[in-house]
């Protein structure tokens, strides 16, 4: 889609800065998956040989690592450091957020295999490609350009992004469906008419707020410099309470529909959006819309809602499948799902390496 639809959302905390059409499809790609874990997920259903997997079973069906602890990784003056001393290193360090990503990879690959949803290295690949012909970027170009910008590795793209995206999305099913009254909501949000406006945020009680208002109203003038005075919104105080413009069918529409009410240079009122947090607006003018037939924009932007949708689908179903699986995390001593039907047996050595693949 053309940048012009791509403002940021307006939000009555933290204003949001600007995107380019790149970074929109970047966190498309990538963002999905930050959209379906809400607390970081990355996570591999690709199920590649057997050999990829560091771990095996025995005859009872137990998971066990593989005997690495005594294999050498280096020498300094004769003297060796292990395999398990490093890999002890690296639990210290990571291994929160590393058995995290592992506990989320056979989450969704246990959902996947009860589902009977497979994905191919074939529509991996094919997703990638698609991806990148967004950018009309070659395919090692575009994966020099995840690593640059993203830190990603080829594999880590493949594994941590593309793989939980397909496969999720089958999970949540295709049937989306985008209405007529969709369709004219997000028209008006992405191309509709915007007011630019300043912001002052309070965290605190309505009797604060109101004074705070009532100096603004006194010299509405001197907004800006109320704004950077009490303003709690570490991003737009600096700026004088300056916000990227508001527009329909936003993220706070208790704050759009007052901004919508005011003509320049007026103040809202005190506007409460969340419990002990207001906001105070002042109006600087109104934006002309930037296309006025939905006609020029109309399969743009179907595939742009059905993608918000879908994704939205997904995020639901992974909060249901994590929401029903029982995890026991030794690491951090933590239990989440439902009550075990059988006695809990802790796997030997950390969380399986191979996992989900």
């Amino acid at each position: 889609m053309s940048e012009r639809n791509h403002s940021p959302e307006n939000s009555a905390l933290p204003a949001q800065s600007s995107r380019t059409k790149k970074q929109h499809w970047l966190t498309y790609v990538i963002g999905t998956v930050v959209l379906v874990a809400v607390a970081a997920v990355g996570f591999q259903f690709i199920l590649p040989s057997p050999a990829a997997s560091q771990t095996t079973n025995d005859a009872s069906g137990q998971v066990q690592l593989q005997q690495n602890s005594t294999r050498v990784l280096a020498k300094v003056n004769n003297q060796a450091i292990s395999y398990d001393v490093v890999a002890q290193e690296c639990v210290s360090r990571h291994g929160e957020d590393v058995l995290d990503t592992l506990i989320n990879r056979l989450v969704i690959q246990q959902a996947c295999q009860a589902a009977g949803v497979t994905v191919t290295a074939a529509e991996v690949q094919e997703e990638v490609a698609a991806n990148a012909k967004k950018f009309n970027l070659p395919l090692d170009t575009w994966y020099q350009m995840l690593q640059a910008e993203r830190g990603l590795t080829k594999e880590q793209y493949h594994d941590d992004v593309i793989w939980p995206m397909i496969a999720l999305k089958k999970l949540a099913g295709q049937d989306v469906d985008v209405t007529e009254q969709d369709m004219q909501d997000g028209f008006e949000r992405d191309y509709g008419p915007r007011v630019k406006a300043r912001m002052i945020v309070v965290d605190g009680s309505i009797r604060q707020a109101n004074q705070i208002w009532e100096k603004c109203k006194a010299t509405p003038d001197d907004f800006d410099r109320l704004a950077m005075e009490y303003s709690s919104d570490p991003n737009s105080r600096p700026l004088g309470g300056s916000i990227p413009p508001i527009r329909k069918h936003g993220v706070e529409k208790v704050v759009e529909e007052a901004a919508f009410k005011l003509q320049p240079g007026e103040i809202s009122g005190v506007i409460q959006v969340a419990q002990s947090r207001y906001v105070i607006l002042k109006c600087e003018g109104h934006t002309e819309p930037v296309v006025t037939d939905i006609r020029e924009v109309w399969n743009d932007l179907f595939k742009q809602l059905k993608e918000e949708k879908t994704q939205i689908a997904v995020a639901k179903v992974f909060e249901k499948i994590k929401k029903d699986a029982r995890v026991d995390n030794f690491l951090t001593r933590t239990t989440t799902g439902p009550r075990p039907t059988q006695p809990i047996r802790q796997v030997s050595g950390s969380a399986p390496a191979g996992a989900g693949r």
